[in-house]
């Protein structure tokens, strides 16, 4: 009985760092947001001040405004969670349910896509933009996002068509539903959990991508995770303001998170629970 509590004590602390270690950055970010720049630098480290809004006034109705930033994050990360979802759901329901010749490979060069390291195709992607004019464009950055969320989605959504039993289908089909109708108000229902966790993992890696920002956006498309940018100089680093962008700049996600909580671990569930309906 003494080692089981002991074992438990154990497990309770090694996940309490755990914890710790993965909270530690948000919680930096949210103390140094509400510091002024001379308690951020002051050594020992200040963990009792008195809290101010300055850091967010400035990055909000100031000269460096992040509001257009994230706006533009917003576009883009909403425009490329809609397109990747309307070709993914139906792309990954052929790529379970239909047994047509090249299926398999189909399958294998969405998955193969995803090895592709972003480094080695962004000047390809950087000529096709500036030769077609959409440069720093809403259109040209989503197209290009797309490219890469939309295997990731196929991929991910493949997984939860596979678990839904033929059965739920050929009880449809005799009924008369069209494979069509089928999908819409019988499988689709089934996998919202599903739908749900795709839909969170595309915006967040739409929302977080900086690499191909960085280089196919400019001043009239500048998603945020570029705008963080403006507090950094070579003469100094606006620790509060810089602070505060990061806390704004995670909230449309933490709300997102919250909402779409309870189908996201249903979504997450699902497998374990269902007999699948591989054949």
């Amino acid at each position: 009985m003494k080692t089981k509590h002991l074992r438990a004590i154990g497990l309770l602390v090694v996940t309490g760092l755990f914890v710790i270690a993965w909270a530690f950055p948000i919680l930096w970010s949210v103390l140094n947001s509400l510091k002024n720049e001379r308690d951020v630098l002051a050594y020992p480290p200040k963990f009792f001040f008195e809290p101010t809004f300055a850091a967010y006034r400035d990055v909000i109705f100031g000269p460096q405004s992040i509001l257009p930033n994230l706006w533009s994050s917003f576009v883009i990360s909403a425009g490329t969670t809609v397109l990747t979802m309307l070709i993914a759901i139906p792309a990954a329901y052929a790529l379970a349910r239909l047994r047509v010749p090249g299926s398999r490979w189909a399958g294998f060069y969405v998955l193969a896509t995803q090895m592709l390291p972003p480094v080695g195709i962004i000047i390809p992607y950087f000529l096709i933009l500036r030769n077609i004019g959409w440069m720093d464009t809403y259109q040209g950055i989503i197209l290009i996002y797309l490219s890469f969320s939309l295997p990731f989605a196929i991929w991910l959504m493949v997984s939860y068509f596979e678990d839904i039993p033929f059965e739920m289908e050929e009880a449809a089909a005799v009924d008369g539903a069209s494979r069509l109708t089928t999908l819409r108000r019988i499988i689709l229902p089934q996998v919202q959990g599903g739908i749900a966790v795709t839909v969170v993992f595309v915006f967040l890696n739409a929302w977080n991508e900086f690499l191909f920002a960085v280089v196919l956006s400019g001043n009239t498309v500048r998603p945020v995770t570029i705008a963080m940018f403006n507090f950094v100089s070579v003469e100094q680093t606006l620790w509060t303001q810089l602070a505060a962008v990061s806390v704004l700049a995670m909230l449309p996600v933490v709300i997102l998170g919250i909402i779409a909580q309870k189908h996201i671990v249903k979504g997450l569930t699902v497998g374990a629970v269902k007999g699948g309906g591989r054949r």
